[in-house]
C-alpha cells in the first residue's frame, strides 16, 4: 500500500512561528525592558540635559533614592509571597519618632531599638496574615493608618532637630565619595539577593508564594516564613526611617515616609517581581527604583507639569504590568 506524504503548506507554519517570536520577545521585555528603559532615560539625560549625568547629580539622585529602595528591597520580598505591606511608610513615621527618645544613650541604642520597633511591626502584619488569616492588604493598612497616629503621639505632635553627631554623619559622611547611606543600601542589596537566591529561606519564600497549599502539603513552615518575611520588611522600612532622619537631621513622624509604600511598590512590579508571587527580582527592583527616579527628575528638567509627570509614571507602571500578563499568557 502506498503511503500518504501530507506535506504542510509554509503559510500554515507562520503563525505558530509568530507566536513563539512574540513570546520570546515579550518575555525577554518582561524580564530586561526596565534596564532598557533605564538606558534610554541615561541616553535622553546624557543628549539633552547638560551635566545631569554629572557625578555631584549622579550621587544626589543616589542618596535621594535610598530610603525608597530599601523599602522596596522589603517589599519584594512580601510581594514574592504574594502579599502587600502597606505599613513601611507608616514604620518609617515609627522609626523617626523613636530616635529622638533613645539618642541620649548613644545613636547605634537609637538605631537598634527603631529597628525593634521595625521588627515588631513585621511580627504584627505576618501574624495577622499567617496565623490570624487576613488578607495582606487589610492587615497593613491597620497599622499604615494606626503607626503613624502612634507615631505622632511618640513624638507630641511635633518635629524634632536631630543634634547626634554620629547619626548626622551617617547621613551627610562620604567615604571615598560616596555617600554612607549609598554604600548602606548597596550592602542590603547584595545582603537580600543572597538571602533569596542562597538560602534555605528564601527558597521557602518563593515556594510559599508560588503554591501555598502546595508548600504546606510539602511540610515547609508557610506561617514561619510569612512573618520572617514581614519581619524583614518592617526592619528595612525602619533602617530607611533612620537614613532619611539622619539625612535631614529632623525627625518628623508627620512627613516621614508619607506615600512611600507606592513608590516601594512601583519599584517592585516595574522592576518585572510579579503581584502573582513566586518570583523576586532583587536587581530588577533596584533597577526599578533608579528609573522611577531619574525619570521623575528628568521630566522635571525639561520642566514637564508634575500632574503630567505623574501620568507618564502612571503609563509606566500600565506597560510593566501588561507585560507581566502577556508574558505569562502567550
Amino acid at each position: 500500500m502506498a503511503s500518504t506524504v501530507v506535506r504542510t503548506p509554509p503559510e500554515a507554519a507562520a503563525p505558530a512561528r509568530s507566536r513563539f517570536d512574540r513570546q520570546r520577545v515579550t518575555h525577554w521585555l518582561s524580564v530586561n525592558g526596565v534596564y532598557v528603559a533605564l538606558l534610554l532615560v541615561l541616553l535622553v539625560d546624557g543628549l539633552f540635559l547638560d551635566r545631569f549625568l554629572s557625578v555631584n547629580n549622579l550621587r544626589t539622585q543616589l542618596v535621594q533614592v535610598v530610603p525608597v529602595l530599601i523599602v522596596a528591597l522589603g517589599m519584594a520580598l512580601v510581594i514574592g509571597t504574594e502579599g502587600i505591606d502597606l505599613s513601611v511608610g507608616a514604620v518609617m513615621a515609627l522609626a523617626a519618632a523613636i530616635l529622638p527618645l533613645y539618642l541620649g544613650y548613644g545613636w547605634p541604642i537609637a538605631v537598634l531599638m527603631a529597628m525593634l520597633v521595625g521588627a515588631l511591626a513585621g511580627v504584627l502584619n505576618g501574624t495577622l496574615v499567617a496565623v490570624v488569616g487576613v488578607q495582606p492588604i487589610v492587615a497593613t493598612l491597620a497599622l499604615l493608618v494606626g503607626g503613624r497616629g502612634l507615631a505622632l503621639v511618640l513624638a507630641d505632635g511635633q518635629a524634632k532637630q536631630i543634634l547626634d553627631p554620629g547619626l548626622i554623619g551617617f547621613g551627610s559622611d562620604r567615604v571615598l565619595g560616596i555617600p554612607k547611606t549609598v554604600i548602606l543600601a548597596v550592602l542590603l542589596v547584595l545582603l537580600v539577593g543572597f538571602v533569596v537566591r542562597r538560602t534555605t529561606f528564601g527558597r521557602q519564600l518563593l515556594a510559599v508564594g508560588g503554591n501555598p497549599r502546595a508548600s504546606r502539603l510539602a511540610g515547609l513552615p508557610v506561617r514561619r516564613t510569612l512573618i520572617g518575611v514581614y519581619v524583614i520588611s518592617g526592619v528595612l522600612a525602619a533602617i530607611a526611617g533612620v537614613v532619611i532622619t539622619a539625612r535631614l537631621n529632623y525627625s518628623d513622624p508627620s512627613s516621614v515616609g508619607t506615600l512611600v509604600e507606592l513608590s516601594a511598590i512601583t519599584a517592585v512590579v516595574v522592576g518585572g517581581t510579579p503581584l502573582s508571587g513566586g518570583r523576586v527580582r532583587v536587581l530588577g527592583t533596584v533597577a526599578g527604583a533608579l528609573l522611577m527616579q531619574l525619570l521623575g527628575a528628568t521630566l522635571n528638567q525639561f520642566n514637564v507639569p508634575d500632574s503630567t509627570t505623574r501620568i507618564i509614571q502612571a503609563l509606566v507602571i500600565l506597560v510593566a504590568v501588561g507585560l507581566q500578563r502577556s508574558g505569562r499568557t502567550t
